[in-house]
């Protein structure tokens, strides 16, 4: 058995690789004291350090005047590409402003990633082929620009507007490398551009959410909803359709985005909308900013409580650097009558996104206005993950007028509708949506993904993900507890079906019905109801996409050890003969091939005598190809076999052929 692990050890993952280059200082440094050094270089360090973290990733190391930051490691958050861009934007930025000549370029593909490295201590994190082409783009990196990889690009694309620049020559690259400019954030933290097809499948809950919203207009009455969904499965386009038709009747409709990073102020959601109330950019100075706010307050609830309340506004804006408020239910209390004066103005829909990112602070004001608001016609409609029910198991409970909303997948038909508008401009066939809808498992960002990735390519093989899904399933398991992590990567090796006795052969834990049990109220895999295995519990993963990159996380000598104790654990608890392709593989997989023909051929001799015979067919090429070339005779025979199941596949065929054609006569 192996033993027990948690986040440590080496994983693959995909990352992205950061460059930043002071320009020139070399030459400079030989006529400098090694104290002007210092001076010049710690500062410099400490800034790249500080915008690297600021958008969350991590310096690996300094070499020289160079820097070098990873993100996606060791925690993935999802959107690491754009991250590093806009970290490298601020780099950028911050260097001209002080004079400094840089060279920045970021890469992103897969890496070997050391999770217990010290970077601090001179230990490397990370090694790939991913590191070293980032470095020789940073070195073909225009003065004063970001340059990128094509990983990147088509990761971030969508927020970040870039031009295409000449291939880099690489020295150990066949091809020279593809290359872009990134010019400019094009949208703001957190946010994804809309496709222009319509919204599909969520007739339902707009109806849900426009009826809600109906009667919190007529009846004068608050009303609370959250909207419940993974990363990609919709919650932003029904709010974005639910706003419109909102403004379509004649209501307000004030938005406000809780980010990952970059956030102004504790209450950073509920600061946009009062800005916006107010007509207060990030641009104007304090003193502008506070008179604004007075005003816009002064109009919606009069010279008084502007007086009263606008100061308390001002701290919660974080525009007051002075004097303190008596406690927070003052300050509450006056973001409530702000609230409560807008709804009694106009019917006001007001839309909190991404809360799972909201600090404490807010989402304790988002509960007081939920318990508090009452008899003003003002909807409160927040967007978050599941996550966001580990941090406030209570969320909702005990409120009167709260609705909790969760978005399941698309249905089958429904992915199949939007694959199919999403590629009705590309020349790829129906059969390419089918295949699409099936992969993505109804999350509509996965379908947008994966059609945009083969629309490119003009081609139906999904067998490889784009960087985009897989980050984002990525950043779904890094979300995950160590220990619940831990066993669903195990569970990954076993397959898509799984047994509680693999995972204890795989690595022994206490806990592990616990485990199993949190998973499964995550929604990340299901008991099922009968097990293969008499007196063993089975269990599926609920989403293949999640299987997937799981086992993607696993360097070759884990995946090795681990399908050898799949192995041994179903040769003790199956009858051989049933399970011979399944040890095939495991046995193959852990690198014993001896016994991975043994099985497969026993699989495919098998499958012949079912007159299976393609699949016979199929196992007996996968048992050649692992067959040595000295082995001489076991070839002749393979091959031999191979033979008469090829001669069965074809009069299966004839056979078939033969049926169609009767049943298509008049």
């Amino acid at each position: 058995m192996l033993a027990e692990t948690g986040r440590s050890g080496e994983e693959r993952r995909i990352v992205s690789v950061l460059f930043v280059d002071l320009v020139g200082f070399t030459s400079r440094a030989e006529k400098l004291d090694p104290e002007d050094v210092r001076d010049i270089l710690t500062p410099y360090y400490e800034r790249v350090r500080d915008e690297l973290e600021r958008f969350g990733g991590t310096v690996e190391k300094f070499i020289g005047d160079a820097v070098m930051g990873v993100f996606g490691a060791p925690t993935a958050y999802g959107d690491d590409p754009e991250r590093a861009v806009r970290a490298a934007f601020a780099v950028r930025d911050w260097a001209d402003q002080d004079g400094l000549q840089v060279r920045i370029a970021v890469n992103t593909g897969e890496a070997i990633v050391e999770l217990e490295a010290r970077p601090g201590h001179g230990e490397a994190m990370i090694a790939g082929d991913v590191v070293n082409t980032a470095a020789r783009l940073q070195s073909a990196a225009p003065v004063g620009t970001v340059l990128v990889g094509e990983e990147t690009y088509t990761s971030t694309r969508g927020s970040i507007e870039y031009r295409p620049a000449q291939p880099v020559t690489a020295k150990g690259k066949e091809a020279p490398v593809r290359a872009w400019l990134a010019l400019r954030a094009t949208a703001a933290i957190g946010e994804r551009p809309v496709t222009a097809v319509p919204m599909i499948g969520r007739e339902r809950e707009l109806g849900l959410l426009l009826g809600n919203w109906d009667r919190v207009a007529d009846e004068g009455r608050a009303h609370f909803v959250t909207v419940f969904g993974p990363s990609g499965i919709g919650k932003s386009r029904l709010a974005l359709e639910l706003s419109q038709l909102v403004a379509a009747r004649g209501g307000r409709v004030i938005r406000g985005r809780s980010t990952p990073y970059g956030a102004s102020t504790p209450y950073s959601a509920f600061s946009q909308q009062v800005k916006q109330i107010a007509g207060i950019f990030d641009s104007d100075d304090p003193a502008e900013a506070r008179t604004k706010l007075e005003g816009g307050v002064a109009e919606l609830a009069g010279p008084a409580a502007a007086e009263e309340h606008a100061p308390h506004l001002a701290v919660l804006l974080g525009l007051e650097s002075e004097g303190d408020v008596a406690d927070r239910e003052t300050l509450f209390f006056s973001a409530r009558v702000l609230v409560e004066s807008l709804a009694l103005d106009s019917p006001t829909l007001l839309l909190y996104e991404d809360i799972h990112w909201a600090d404490a602070s807010l989402l304790d004001l988002l509960e007081t206005f939920a318990g508090r608001v009452r008899e003003v016609p003002v909807f409160f409609v927040t967007l978050a993950r599941p996550e966001l029910l580990t941090e406030r198991p209570g969320w909702g409970g005990g409120l009167p007028a709260y609705t909790a909303l969760p978005l399941d997948p698309l249905t089958e038909s429904s992915s199949r509708e939007l694959a199919e508008q999403l590629l009705s401009h590309s020349s790829l066939s129906a059969e390419s949506a089918s295949a699409i809808a099936d992969t993505a498992e109804g999350n509509p960002l996965f379908i947008e993904e994966l059609s945009a990735s083969l629309a490119e390519k003009s081609t139906a093989d999904i067998r490889h993900l784009p960087t985009s899904v897989r980050a984002i399933i990525a950043a779904r398991l890094d979300s995950l507890p160590p220990e619940e992590r831990s066993v669903l990567v195990d569970a990954s090796v076993v397959g898509r079906i799984f047994w509680r006795g693999a995972l204890v052969e795989i690595a022994p834990r206490e806990d592990i019905s616990a485990l199993l049990g949190s998973l499964e109220a995550r929604d990340m895999i299901q008991r099922e109801a009968v097990s293969r295995i008499k007196g063993d519990q089975q269990f599926g993963f609920k989403h293949a996409l999640i299987h997937d990159v799981a086992y993607q996380t696993l360097p070759r000598a884990a995946r090795r050890d681990r399908h050898a104790a799949v192995a041994r654990f179903l040769e003790a608890t199956t009858a051989v003969g049933q399970s011979h392709e399944a040890l095939g593989h495991h046995w193959r997989e852990a690198g014993e091939t001896e016994r991975a023909v043994d099985h497969l051929v026993a699989a495919a001799d098998q499958s012949g005598r079912g007159w299976a015979k393609e699949r016979a067919a199929a196992l007996y090429r996968e048992a050649l190809g692992l067959v040595s070339d000295g082995d001489e005779s076991r070839r002749k025979d393979l091959l031999r076999r191979l033979a008469i199941a090829e001669v069965g596949v074809w009069h299966t065929t004839d056979a078939r052929l033969l049926q169609q054609a009767k049943q298509e006569e008049p």
